[in-house]
């Protein structure tokens, strides 16, 4: 059977560059409203039953590998600031021309799945914590609101990137207001002592972060960590990229870490642990207890700003990965199309959201959180932390704007700990993960055997459409 011959990447129109709108604090909101969706109002209680009276260590050791695997994103993305983040970092790592067409294909065909189980667990969440506002009894009735969450987003994300920095910077506004509230809620109203150390103090800490590195609690802290590096998706449209792609990820990482620590921390001296693990609305139930049921609503409320502003920072980061794909000739031609007018990925966010509205409708809550880390871990995070040493074995170190601090020390620990989180999230979820690679494994090599491309191109074709180095 014969194959039509690749196209070149020089015939393909190219599409018009995106726009260099996002500043540091435009980029920054937009980090930390993707990492406080629903996941830590959802995941405080299931923390609290985990770790008991030592909740605490597992937001450090969550915000540990977050500092840590954040070293590797601000590296790769200040030396290349485009669209897409890791498809790009990882293709440049394993070579463009073979291995590294095969990881970066992986990548965006997890995003294609992954991306709409994201949206769709945020709409869900947000269907739940609703339900504490208007009671939703009909089995119907949280899918028609999960499902209208999700085209709402999809209306908000259909315009400029600038006018979508400001309202990212609105939204922001929203997070931090609920966070300070509850926080200080917690300052003045303490009635519960709440441990920092475990019982046995300094010598115990050790060994309790260890349980909590390998265990489910720290799966369910960095699930609500996760999304410091949404910047790099955004490289293409940031100022001064090798400068604010790292000033972002810290500030993010840093930022939420406190006030991460400070929630649980406030909620767990108002409401012992003992109870509150097994609360359904943790947040409503704290400020309930603490001001009444008015109150208790309108906390609700802001929970749900703060749902929907996550999930709007997660679907405009996501579609720009297959567009950046699609623009480098290695995905379906269609993502690569940029609005006429506003300059944006338009058919990407829009199949990325239209599958996620079907998801919305399809799956609970609970069924996707373990399922989209373990989905992540091998090709994204490890993967990428590999190649970043690849990169410096091959390319030097000279002309980094950003080299990470104690190289190769965090690469190591990051890999260790992502390997022990993957683990930790169980065979199912560990065969599911494996199981959508390779199912991108057989779709990249039917791909490549369409396009006459490796590993089925020959080794003169190898060479005629490799770069010159």
């Amino acid at each position: 059977m014969s194959h039509a011959p690749a196209a070149s990447p020089s015939s393909a129109p190219t599409p018009p560059p995106l726009r260099r709108r996002l500043g540091l604090w435009q980029a920054t909101a937009l980090n930390m409203i993707d990492m406080v969706g629903i996941g830590p109002f959802v995941t405080l209680p299931l923390v609290m039953g985990f770790m008991g009276p030592n909740f605490l260590l597992a937001w450090l050791v969550g915000a540990g590998l977050s500092l840590m695997d954040g070293l590797i994103w601000s590296e790769l993305g200040a030396a290349h600031p485009e669209a897409g983040g890791s498809y790009r970092f990882l293709k440049l790592a394993y070579g463009e021309q073979k291995w590294g067409r095969l990881l970066s294909f992986l990548y965006v065909w997890q995003t294609l799945v992954q991306a709409p189980l994201v949206v769709a667990s945020g709409a869900i969440g947000f269907a739940q914590y609703f339900g504490y506002l208007v009671p939703l009894r009909e089995w119907w009735q949280p899918k028609l609101v999960s499902g209208a969450v999700v085209v709402l987003l999809i209306a908000l994300l259909y315009r400029r990137i600038e006018d979508i920095g400001r309202l990212g910077v609105l939204l922001w506004v929203g997070v931090l207001g609920l966070m300070g509230w509850l926080i200080w809620g917690g300052l003045t109203h303490a009635t519960h002592p709440v441990a920092w150390l475990p019982e046995g103090g300094v010598a115990a800490v050790p060994g309790v972060l260890l349980a909590a590195a390998t265990g489910q609690a720290t799966v369910k802290t960095i699930y609500s960590y996760l999304g410091y590096y949404n910047v790099c998706h955004l490289g293409g449209e940031v100022q001064e990229p090798h400068k604010l792609i790292p000033r972002s990820i810290f500030l993010s990482i840093l930022g939420i870490m406190a006030l991460y620590l400070l929630l649980n921390w406030s909620v767990g001296s108002v409401i012992p642990w003992q109870e509150a693990q097994h609360s359904e609305f943790i947040v409503s139930a704290f400020v309930e207890k603490l001001y009444g049921p008015g109150a208790a609503q309108v906390a609700t409320a802001l929970v749900l700003w703060v749902a929907f502003a996550s999930l709007f920072a997660v679907l405009l980061g996501y579609s720009r990965i297959p567009y950046a794909a699609a623009a480098d000739g290695e995905f379906l031609p269609v993502f690569a199309r940029t609005h006429p007018t506003k300059q944006f990925p338009h058919v990407s966010l829009l199949l990325l959201g239209g599958v996620g509205f079907v998801f919305s409708l399809l799956f609970r809550l609970g069924e996707v959180i373990s399922a989209i880390l373990a989905m992540r871990i091998l090709v994204q995070f490890v993967g990428q932390a590999v190649g970043l040493v690849l990169l410096r074995r091959r390319r030097g170190t000279q002309g980094l704007p950003f080299r990470m601090p104690l190289y190769p020390l965090p690469v190591v620990l990051a890999v260790a700990v992502w390997l022990w989180v993957f683990v930790s999230t169980g065979p199912v979820f560990m065969l599911s993960g494996l199981a959508v690679i390779g199912a991108g494994v057989l779709a990249f090599l039917l791909w490549s055997r369409r396009l006459g491309r490796w590993p089925f191109a020959s080794e003169r074709s190898s060479r005629v459409d490799s770069p010159p180095a």
